[in-house]
């Protein structure tokens, strides 16, 4: 309501303005009768040469539309004025009924907030509660309500000037600053409806080209379609990639057909994202490199165990930007790919497919030379045995890896296929070996000697 006070404001204290000057503009018409007859011959010749010069400048300027009709011409300047009182009592109750009707539909949408908005949630994430999409709504409403009654206020300012001679002038500018816009927009967009079309006929070619390859992509994912020494794992970034170039191809074809493509402003604009674009993004774009080359290295894949830094965990997720791994511990750990480039990698899966006689797990033991070498190895097989989950064929083997002054060190190694429960299959390989050598009557621990040295 503080927009249609001071709207009342302004027009009221522009009507005795308006008053004063159509008063003297009657006095004035009476000695201008007078002075007609005298000048009229003048006034022919005269009239001849500007008619000639304003034909030439109307050629070449914009035409301002007349607002005035003429039989506001015949009417008293009183009935003008109740005129003009009329229309601004108009808006005014047209401007409050548009506030009361933006006010109800606020109370209503507050109380349809509750059951019929739902939370905006994308791929089981949850972006906007149910409240904040209402906050969004109100802001919105709101804007749109201060639009359409400045749209009013603007409007009804011209329309009052228009009805008295003072003021008629300036009513034809008020109108010519929304009327020109529109005229230039509408001829704009008139004017280029063929490079419109043609920059949709772009579109439609080209997301029919990506229809194609995605179609592609997914039977060669599922293995539908084999292409010789093209993996599968292959198919999702490589259709990625080809989007971003095609969309990328799009783009700069057509850029020339779009409009203002020619006039500096849209070039410098353009430069200035370019030049931001490649400053911020040295790492971003160094990451997306990288992810490229790791893709088709094939150094892993979805769901492998790998070990990356000294952190063991499973892949689960592989994008051009970063690597994510889930430790046994359920921890997430998160690598960027230029230090996935840049690093060691193990993979514990690759030796674990149906070619392979799988992951070989080991464990080392220190026994004294008193107890014959082939007893703790009769003893670390059978305990590698009774394990779970560890492999028959290829059977385990065990390994003499140091020869120390007290002890010898044992190896004993195996094989499994579960890559995935290798710390559950190490604690049931060392329970064995525990038991084992207790039933077996043997102590595990060594002796260790040292000598000291007495001072005298």
């Amino acid at each position: 309501m503080r927009l249609l006070s001071i709207f009342l404001t302004v027009v009221f204290l522009l009507s005795p303005f308006v008053f004063l000057t159509s008063q003297e503009l009657i006095a004035g018409e009476q000695n201008d009768t007078e002075e007609q007859a005298e000048t009229a011959a003048e006034e022919i010749t005269e009239n001849t040469e500007e008619e000639k010069d304003a034909d030439a400048v109307t050629s070449a300027s914009p035409v301002i539309p007349e607002f005035r009709s003429p039989l506001i011409n015949e009417l008293h300047f009183l009935q003008r004025l109740g005129i003009a009182l009329a229309i601004i009592a108009g808006q005014a109750i047209l401007i409050k009924l548009v506030w009361y009707l933006f006010k109800r539909l606020n109370n209503r949408l507050e109380y349809a907030a509750k059951d019929k908005i739902k939370p905006l949630v994308i791929k089981k994430r949850k972006i906007l509660t149910s409240m904040q999409i209402v906050k969004v709504i109100e802001v919105f409403l709101r804007a749109l309500k201060i639009v359409i009654t400045g749209l009013q206020l603007f409007l009804t300012i011209p329309m009052v000037f228009s009805l008295f001679e003072a003021t008629q002038n300036l009513a034809s500018v008020l109108f010519g600053y929304i009327l020109n816009p529109v005229k230039n927009i509408v001829m704009s967009t008139i004017g280029n409806i063929p490079n419109i079309l043609m920059i949709i006929v772009i579109v439609i070619v080209t997301r029919y080209v990506l229809k194609a390859l995605k179609f592609f992509a997914v039977n060669i994912e599922k293995g539908k379609l084999v292409i010789p020494g093209f993996y599968t794992e292959w198919a999702a970034p490589t259709y990625k990639i080809l989007q971003v170039l095609l969309w990328a191809f799009t783009v700069a074809v057509a850029y020339p057909y779009l409009p203002g493509s020619d006039s500096r402003a849209f070039q410098g604009v353009s430069v200035f994202i370019g030049i931001i674009f490649s400053l911020g993004s040295t790492t971003a774009i160094g990451n997306l490199v990288a992810g490229l080359v790791i893709t088709y290295m094939r150094p892993f894949k979805i769901g492998d165990r790998v070990n990356i830094k000294d952190i063991t965990g499973f892949v689960i997720e592989k994008n051009l930007m970063v690597v994510r791994l889930k430790t046994h511990k359920n921890e997430y750990v998160t690598f960027p790919n230029l230090v996935i480039l840049g690093s060691n990698i193990i993979n514990y899966n690759t030796s674990s497919d149906e070619d392979e006689e799988g992951l070989i797990i080991f464990a080392e033991v220190t026994f004294g030379y008193s107890t014959p070498w082939q007893t703790i190895h009769d003893i670390l097989i059978n305990a590698a045995l009774a394990t779970e989950h560890v492999q028959k064929k290829p059977e385990p083997f065990v390994l003499q890896t140091k020869l120390d002054d007290f002890y010898a060190c044992y190896q004993i190694n195996c094989y499994t296929k579960e890559v995935g429960k290798v710390p559950r299959i190490y604690t049931m390989l060392y329970e064995n070996i525990q038991n084992g050598f207790r039933e077996s009557g043997l102590d595990l621990t060594s002796a260790h000697y040292r000598v000291i040295a007495s001072g005298k």
